[in-house]
C-alpha cells in the first residue's frame, strides 16, 4: 500500500500534522495508532492512560501554555514572534473545538505584584499565560478533532508500527507489527510519552543522533486550596523556580491543578502519583508537583534508569503511592492511618499507603523539597504546614532528544519527529504546535 504521507502517534503531535496536512488540502494520509480509539478507551485501563487516540494529553487537565520558557524546544528553531504566532495559532484550534475563551496570566499589576514577591521568597516566578481546558473536556474535543478529520486522513487504530524503513538516507515508509509493509514518500513520527523506548530504539537503528534528557524526580504536594488561592486566582498555575542553597540545584513546581485530584499513574509497570482538575468538579484542595532535575555524566549517563530506581523502591516499600504529612516527615516518623485521618488536608487519594518517604529519596533530593517549601512558605503562608501532605514518587522520564532541522526532519530524508516522545517538547501546546510545523514542511515539498 502506498501513500504520500504516514504518521505514526495518534496523540496531540500526530492530530495536529494530520488536521495541518488535511487543511493543505493533502490526500492520502494515513494516520497509525497502536492503542484504542477515544471511544474505546478507559481511564481505568493503564495502558489507555497514556496510549490510544488522543494519547495521554486525552487524559491530562488539558493546560495549554503559552510560553518559550516551559514546555519545550521548539523556542530553538524559531524566532520569539514566529514561536508566539505558531502558539497562539495552534491554541485557537483548540478553542475552535471547543476550548473555553479565558486565558490566565496576562501581564497586570497582579502578576508583575506576584513576581515581586516571588524573587523577596528567593524563587523566580516564570509568567505564563495558560488555558486550562479540564480533564472532562479534553476527550470532548480530542473527539472533535477526530470527527474533523474523518474522511480526510486515513485513521487506523489499534496498529502498531514495528519498524521505520529507510533506505540510502531517505524514508520509504513503515513495517506493522503483522508484517504489512506501507510505502510513503514522507514519514511524521509523533510517539508520546508511550512510544519514547521505540523512538530512542528506532534513532538508533536508524543511526540518528540523539542527546540524552534530565529526569525529574519529587513529590506531589496537597494543601487546602485557601493556601494557594490567591496565586492560583492570578495565574492558576504559578511556575516557581528555586535554587537550593545547601546543593545549588534547580529545585520547580510543576503541574499545579487549583481545586483538583491527586491520581496514580502507570508507566511500564511503575505505579507513580500525578494531578489534574476538571473545569467544573471541584475538591477543597490544591495540589502540585515539586520536581529536582537530575543529570549524570561518567561512568553513569542513564538517568531514566535511576529514576524508575527510585520509583520501584516507593513502590517496593508502599505497593505503590506512599503518603505522608510534611510534619511526620520533620519529625523523623512514618505517617499512619490514625495520623493522617487527624490531618486537616483531607487527602483526595486516601488509598495512598501511608509512610515515609525518607526512606525513598536520596537526603539531597528531600533537603531541596523540603528547602523547596520553605521558600514557597515565604509566598504563600500555609505551604510549609505540618499539615500539608507530601506523596511520592512523582518522576518525569522525558525522552530522548532526537537530532533534528528546524523543520523538525532527522538526518533521514523525509522522516520528521514531532512531540514528546521525540523529546521535542514537554507539554500539550508545543507538541501539538510541533505537528503544525513538520506537516506545513511536508506540504510544501509535496507542492513543489
Amino acid at each position: 500500500m502506498k501513500y504520500e504521507v504516514v504518521i505514526v502517534g495518534g496523540g496531540p503531535a500526530g492530530i495536529f500534522a494530520a488536521l495541518t496536512l488535511a487543511d493543505l488540502g493533502i490526500q492520502n494520509v494515513v494516520l497509525l495508532e497502536r492503542g484504542k480509539d477515544i471511544g474505546e478507551r478507559n481511564r481505568l485501563d493503564a495502558d489507555d492512560m497514556l496510549c490510544g487516540w488522543g494519547g495521554a494529553g486525552a487524559y491530562s487537565d488539558g493546560k495549554l501554555t503559552l510560553s518559550r520558557e516551559v514546555g519545550g524546544y521548539l523556542g530553538e528553531f524559531l524566532n520569539t514572534k514566529a514561536f508566539y504566532d505558531l502558539l497562539n495559532e495552534t491554541d485557537q484550534v483548540y478553542v475552535r473545538h471547543g476550548a473555553p475563551d479565558r486565558l490566565f496570566g496576562d501581564i497586570s499589576p497582579a502578576v508583575e505584584a506576584l513576581a515581586e514577591r516571588a524573587s523577596l521568597a528567593g524563587l523566580e516566578y516564570i509568567p505564563t499565560r495558560i488555558r486550562h481546558i479540564g480533564t472532562e473536556n479534553c476527550q470532548a474535543i480530542l473527539a472533535r478533532m477526530h470527527d474533523s478529520l474523518t474522511g480526510k486522513v486515513d485513521i487506523r487504530t489499534g496498529c502498531a508500527v514495528q519498524t521505520i524503513l529507510a533506505d540510502g538516507g531517505k524514508v520509504k515508509g513503515v513495517k506493522l507489527a503483522d508484517g504489512t509493509v506501507l510505502e510513503s514518500r514522507f514519514v511524521i513520527v509523533a510517539p508520546g510519552r508511550s512510544g519514547a523506548q521505540w523512538m530512542k530504539e528506532t534513532a538508533e537503528s536508524l543511526n540518528i543522533k540523539t542527546k540524552t534528557s534530565p529526569v525529574d524526580i519529587g513529590v506531589r504536594v496537597e494543601l487546602p486550596a485557601t493556601v494557594l488561592k490567591e496565586i492560583t486566582d492570578i495565574s492558576y498555575e504559578s511556575k516557581l523556580i528555586y535554587y537550593s542553597k545547601t546543593f545549588d540545584d534547580k529545585v520547580r513546581t510543576f503541574c499545579m491543578n487549583p481545586y483538583g485530584e491527586v491520581v496514580t499513574e502507570k508507566i511500564a509497570g511503575l505505579v507513580t502519583v500525578n494531578g489534574h482538575s476538571y473545569a467544573t468538579k471541584k475538591s477543597d484542595n490544591t495540589n502540585f508537583a515539586i520536581l529536582v532535575s537530575s543529570s549524570f555524566t561518567e561512568p553513569f549517563d542513564d538517568p531514566i534508569a535511576y529514576g524508575r530506581y527510585i520509583a520501584q523502591l516507593a513502590n517496593l516499600l508502599g505497593g505503590g503511592v506512599i503518603m505522608q504529612r510534611l510534619g511526620d516527615l520533620l519529625a523523623g516518623r512514618r505517617s499512619t492511618r490514625e495520623r493522617i485521618s487527624k490531618c486537616l488536608t483531607r487527602p483526595t487519594l486516601p488509598q495512598a499507603t501511608p509512610g515515609d518517604l525518607s526512606f525513598v529519596f536520596p537526603y539531597r533530593h528531600l533537603l531541596n523539597i523540603i528547602e523547596m517549601l520553605q521558600a514557597m512558605e515565604k509566598l504563600a503562608p500555609g505551604v510549609y504546614s505540618h499539615q500539608t501532605l507530601l506523596y511520592g514518587v512523582e518522576v518525569k522520564f522525558y525522552s530522548n532528544r532526537i537530532e533534528v532541522t528546524p523543520d523538525l526532519e532527522t538526518k533521514i530524508r523525509n522522516l520528521f519527529a514531532i512531540g514528546d516522545g521525540a523529546g521535542i517538547t514537554r507539554g500539550l501546546l508545543q507538541s501539538s504546535a510541533s505537528g503544525i510545523l513538520a506537516a506545513r514542511a511536508v506540504a510544501r515539498r509535496l507542492n513543489q
